[in-house]
């Protein structure tokens, strides 16, 4: 088992979601449920793509973290 990270962005649209570790798995929804399913579904075709060509997956299990910054501080040097 491997686990991949998903990245959902409010979008005009609805949701775009998109495999952090494999940015090439991306796709769209109207909402964030749709948008789950259509990345699985796109995790899974990819997946199936390298599996047929030969090709290593990318390393999932990543560790996410977010980092605030304060906007004001972005460009100043220390």
């Amino acid at each position: 088992m491997i686990s991949f990270t998903a990245k959902y962005v409010k979008i005009g649209s609805g949701y775009m979601g998109q495999i952090v570790e494999w940015p090439e798995v991306v796709t769209e929804g109207k909402d964030i449920e749709e948008c789950r399913v259509m990345l699985r579904d796109a995790l899974n075709e990819m997946m199936l793509a390298y599996q047929q060509l030969g090709k290593e997956f990318p390393p999932g299990n990543a560790l996410i973290e977010q980092l605030p910054v304060e906007i004001k501080n972005v460009g100043q040097t220390a």
